[in-house]
């Protein structure tokens, strides 16, 4: 395929997230939140950032929207953003990276590290918030969240990740997910390839470069933020999050997994205020409160969430 009729693939899908995410969220967006915009100094180029103005007790949210590295932007997961800044009380600061076909792998990575690593600069000159901050993203901006962690390193102010149905394996290692829910909408498992070959453009799988991209097998993980892994039944990457909700457990990381057996990829971020979505909701909030409330990650792991609580499966 060339670069134009990928370009012009990628434009098409993009319509139609949008439309798609405009119909799920009609009628229901916050319109009382108070948000700004903000440009933050980066190369190749400056990186745009929406953020949504929260308290100063709590710690600043960056958010990494999905679209499997190719689609979604600040306006389709403004709804969410809004949402999440107005029920947990945190300011969020939602980044525009670059996506793929047009910037293919690592411009979205780069992008998202590099405004990281300038929010961490200059927290005390943002939005409120109380000096720390926690990487969040849904399905690629999982990975992006994720990815941006294991760079970051071990700094003082990363509070914690929060994952959503994160994407951290190619779809070569062969997941029974993929099989299973090959054809569970709205994503299917033609589709995640789709997204994985758009953004690799050309890059294989087993390149060295990759192991920030695709981190699921990663090892070790010590000094890694507490971390909270939200995964759906119904989605061909419901693997990737339990298998490293595992590795994180096993490596002593205080983890919070939370499996919604009902729902499919989507449901806690672009569906709309279904009642799942708000248990998702409501479960972020109470984890976030474990952060701030706690003054070490140990104390945090001996309060884990409780799953009977929100209806899930552990």
């Amino acid at each position: 395929m060339t670069k134009l009729l990928k370009r012009l693939e990628a434009r098409i899908v993009r319509l139609y997230y949008r439309h798609t995410n405009e119909r799920a969220w009609r009628g229901h967006i916050n319109p009382a939140i108070n948000t700004s915009t903000l440009v933050i100094p980066a190369d190749p180029a400056p990186i745009t950032a929406r953020m949504y103005h929260g308290s100063a007790d709590k710690p600043l949210i960056v958010f990494f929207h999905g679209g499997g590295w190719v689609i979604g932007d600040l306006d389709t997961h403004h709804p969410y953003c809004a949402r999440l800044s107005h029920t947990t009380g945190c300011t969020v600061m939602s980044i525009d990276y670059r996506l793929a076909p047009e910037h293919p792998w690592p411009a979205a990575h780069d992008d998202c590290y590099a405004a990281t690593r300038w929010i961490i600069d200059n927290l005390n000159k943002l939005a409120p918030n109380n000096g720390r901050l926690v990487l969040a993203g849904d399905s690629a901006g999982g990975n992006l969240a994720g990815s941006t962690a294991i760079r970051i390193g071990r700094d003082p102010r990363l509070a914690g990740n929060l994952l959503i149905y994160p994407a951290c394996e190619h779809y070569s290692a062969g997941l029974p997910s993929y099989r299973e829910h090959a054809r569970s909408r709205p994503l299917t498992a033609p589709v995640m390839r789709w997204f994985v070959d758009m953004y690799l453009a050309g890059t294989a799988p087993a390149d060295p470069s990759l192991d920030t991209l695709f981190f699921g097998k990663r090892r070790d993980w010590r000094g890694f933020a507490p971390t909270l892994i939200i995964t759906a039944e119904r989605d061909p990457i419901r693997d990737d999050g339990k298998r490293l909700a595992q590795s994180l457990r096993q490596s002593g990381v205080a983890i919070s997994s939370h499996h919604y057996s009902d729902e499919a990829h989507g449901f806690a971020v672009s569906e709309g205020p279904t009642e799942a979505f708000q248990r998702a909701l409501q479960q972020v909030t109470d984890w976030l409160d474990t952060l701030t409330n706690s003054s070490s990650a140990s104390s945090i792991q001996r309060t884990p969430l409780d799953n009977q609580q929100y209806g899930v499966s552990p």
